[in-house]
């Protein structure tokens, strides 16, 4: 019988373990299993992303369509109660006229009380009068002789113009001379200076004008007084663009023509950039943070701070930030700093120039007085003295100002040298006056610029006013100048006096803390000297 063939294993061969392809399989069954469980808590992430966007976005929609529905009915009621009032402003406004016209009748009969006012009631009698005749030119005149008066004029006015029958057609008949454009004829450099006064008046016109009921929501202006007023705006933008733009015009002229369109209620649209152009080329002027807001420019206003920002004008950024209530977009104490450094920088950059060597340091010092006032100002003004306090500007100022003043202190003359009583300045030569030719001048001595101190380090020395030495007379002639032959037919030499030399400040530097943050872009300070704040 024969046996069954034995399989032979090969040498070497690995022996089956079932244990081990078993715990094989499970590893695999384990690994596709944690990657499905990081999928669907990927998928479950992503799932509940997408489920609070649609109900932070179905929320938003909500609370716009509530919003929506709020001032829908806030204008419906806004409406209606403009709709209900319009007789009850018009009776009221007929009664008034009314009662001026009985008022003017009265005081054509009277004579007008010029005189100069000694109070404020005097003031307001005296305006009072002038709108009751409907005397604009004399009322004109009146306003431009008292310009140290303008507080007063600026709280009594609205009053008067109250009296008058038509006080917008009174006030376009007293501005009708300068405004739109200057008709005047001979008039000097500071007679022209009548801008203020067509604010002042405009400015008192606008809450003469609001609705009795309604208030200053609603101008009572009538369709040809706001004829007339479009016409005024319309002429003065054609001369604008004449003139070659926003760097050629005066501001009075800008804040004029600005404050002629809000008293007026003649803000159009279609002009908004102009308005921009307009009130980024004057931002500097106290008003202009609010007429911007009149103007219709609020959904603007991020953007203009941006660029007045970009031009180193940080101060009258923080004014417009404060006006538009983005502050927190535009914290103003970073402004502040990076103004303070950028006017650092210009006062160095000042003392570092060359070609104006002469008055470095008196602009360095000027540049640096106006920064540090106009910084302490805004501090005050919005309540930022625990974000930055002003004590270590204020003492920078005050030793600013107190080398101004012992700079100014004039030098004890030496006893062998005659003084003008007049000025103070040397006298001429004694012989001076027997010359025939001699020049005396009449004039008095150049005044000498303050040197004030900037970017806190001290200042060079004055240079030499000569960098030669001058020869010295002959020994045998002593102190006296040598004889010279005397010609008939010749002029004699005239004498001239060396130019004083200028020295440097006493003054110790302050110390201000490293003023950095995202604000400062090395520009400029572009901040005017005289700032109408």
């Amino acid at each position: 019988m024969g046996s069954s063939p034995t399989a032979i294993c090969p040498p070497n061969a690995p022996i089956p373990n079932p244990i081990q392809s078993s715990f094989d399989e499970l590893e695999k069954q384990s690994s596709l299993l944690t990657t499905c469980t990081l999928l669907w808590k990927d998928l479950s992430s992503h799932f509940s992303s997408l489920e609070q966007d649609l109900l932070s976005k179905s929320q938003a929609i909500h609370h716009k369509l509530q919003t929506l529905h709020h001032s829908t009915n806030q204008t419906l009621e806004t409406l209606d109660r403009r709709e209900l009032s319009i007789d009850g402003s018009v009776d009221t406004v007929l009664s008034k006229i009314d009662r001026l016209k009985a008022a003017a009748i009265v005081a054509l009969h009277e004579p007008p009380d010029l005189s100069d006012p000694a109070d404020q009631a005097a003031l307001l009698n005296s305006m009072r009068s002038l709108c009751k005749r409907m005397d604009s030119e004399g009322f004109w005149n009146f306003v431009v002789e008292r310009k140290k008066d303008a507080e007063s004029l600026r709280s009594q006015m609205p009053i008067a113009l109250a009296d008058c029958i038509d006080p917008p057609k009174f006030v376009i008949q007293a501005m009708a001379g300068v405004f739109p454009v200057d008709k005047r004829v001979g008039k000097s450099e500071r007679a022209s200076e009548v801008g203020w006064a067509c604010v002042l008046i405009l400015e008192a016109l606008f809450p003469v004008l609001a609705d009795p009921v309604l208030g200053e929501s609603r101008l009572l202006v009538t369709p040809s007084v706001k004829e007339k007023a479009q016409e005024i705006a319309g002429v003065w933008k054609e001369g604008f663009d004449q003139r070659g733009g926003v760097e050629s015009v005066k501001s009075p002229d800008v804040h004029t023509f600005l404050q002629h369109l809000v008293t007026f209620g003649i803000v159009s649209k279609e002009d908004a950039e102009l308005y921009r152009k307009l009130v980024v080329g004057f931002a500097w002027r106290k008003q202009m943070p609010k007429l911007a807001i009149s103007l219709g420019l609020s959904d603007k206003m991020a953007d203009i701070i941006e660029e007045l920002i970009s031009k180193g004008q940080q101060v009258d950024a923080v004014h417009f930030t404060f006006e538009a209530g983005l502050v927190d977009k535009f914290p103003p104490v970073p402004l502040l700093k990076a103004f303070l450094k950028d006017s650092k920088k210009a006062a160095t950059n000042i003392l570092e120039d060359r070609n104006n060597s002469g008055r470095a340091v008196h602009l360095a010092g000027r540049k640096e007085q106006s920064a540090l006032r106009a910084i302490i100002k805004c501090i005050e003004e919005y309540k930022l003295e625990s974000e930055f306090p002003p004590e270590n500007l204020k003492k920078r100022l005050e030793q600013l100002e107190k080398s101004k003043v012992e700079k100014k202190r004039p030098a004890a003359a030496p006893a062998n040298k005659r003084t003008r009583a007049s000025n103070g300045g040397p006298m001429p030569p004694a012989k001076a006056g027997r010359l025939t030719n001699a020049y005396v001048s009449s004039f008095p001595a150049a005044p000498t610029f303050v040197r004030s101190p900037s970017n806190h380090a001290q200042y060079p020395a004055g240079v030499p006013a000569y960098a030669y030495d001058r020869a010295a007379a002959p020994a045998m002639y002593g102190s006296r100048s040598p004889p010279a032959i005397r010609d008939p037919y010749a002029y004699p030499a005239q004498e001239v006096s060396p130019a004083p030399v200028s020295g440097s400040y006493p003054v110790p530097p302050v110390n201000y803390p490293a003023y950095g943050g995202a604000y400062g872009n090395g520009v400029a300070a572009g901040y005017p000297q005289t700032y109408y704040r």
